[in-house]
């Protein structure tokens, strides 16, 4: 794809009326988004730029997107290396994910929402928990909370489902929907270190409806 095509495609989506435009895992295609930024301001963009990711970044990455992305949407998946060895197959992942989310907060700073409750620039911090895996959810949130901030918006996401891979002869240890008690202890936790502001969708009751 072209940067014009690139350009193009964004200011056709805020011609339809969206909110933002959603770069997702977006590290491997830096480089072209620098290049079509520049055709899409000039074109009228007036969007925020959101990069969608997993927090596996580089620093010098996220360092090129200084300026350019508006809000930062990272996930943080595991605290201890065994683990992110174990389900990720990456035994750095809490280490480059520790030090990208700090990168993104430096540049972005806490959400900041508008008048009609859009997020218009920073940080959205979301962790899935994971059964069996509280442990793991606590020192998420405490980073959070330390070494963050405890104003981070922070999104705790119930939804997990076993699927492709998990199975009772692989991973047999999260081969089931987290528990009713599980959401509730994770959400007990993110309140317990300070965090204050839970993303809304996820902290009502309405949640085990879905699951």
């Amino acid at each position: 794809m072209t940067p014009q095509r690139l350009a193009a495609l964004m200011l056709n989506l805020q011609r339809q009326g969206c909110h933002n435009i959603n770069f997702v895992t977006p590290e491997h295609v830096v480089p072209q988004i620098l290049e079509a930024m520049p055709l899409a301001i000039q074109g009228g963009l007036r969007l925020p730029l959101v990069y969608n990711t997993s927090a596996y970044d580089s620093l010098e990455s996220l360092r090129l997107m200084e300026g350019v992305v508006d809000i930062y949407m990272p996930d943080f998946k595991y605290w201890s290396a065994a683990r992110a060895q174990r389900y990720l197959k990456a035994r750095d992942y809490p280490d480059m994910a520790r030090r990208a989310i700090k990168e993104m907060h430096r540049q972005v700073g806490d959400l900041i929402l508008d008048e009609r409750g859009l997020a218009r620039r920073g940080l959205i911090i979301r962790h899935l928990v994971m059964p069996g895996h509280l442990d793991e959810t606590r020192e998420i949130l405490r980073w959070i909370a330390e070494e963050i901030g405890p104003n981070t918006y922070v999104n705790i996401m119930a939804q997990y489902h076993p699927a492709g891979k998990v199975s009772r002869d692989l991973y047999p240890e999260i081969n089931r929907r987290i528990t009713r008690e599980e959401y509730a202890e994770a959400m007990r936790c993110a309140r317990e270190v300070g965090l204050t502001r839970l993303d809304p969708r996820w902290t009502s009751g309405r949640v085990w409806l879905r699951l």
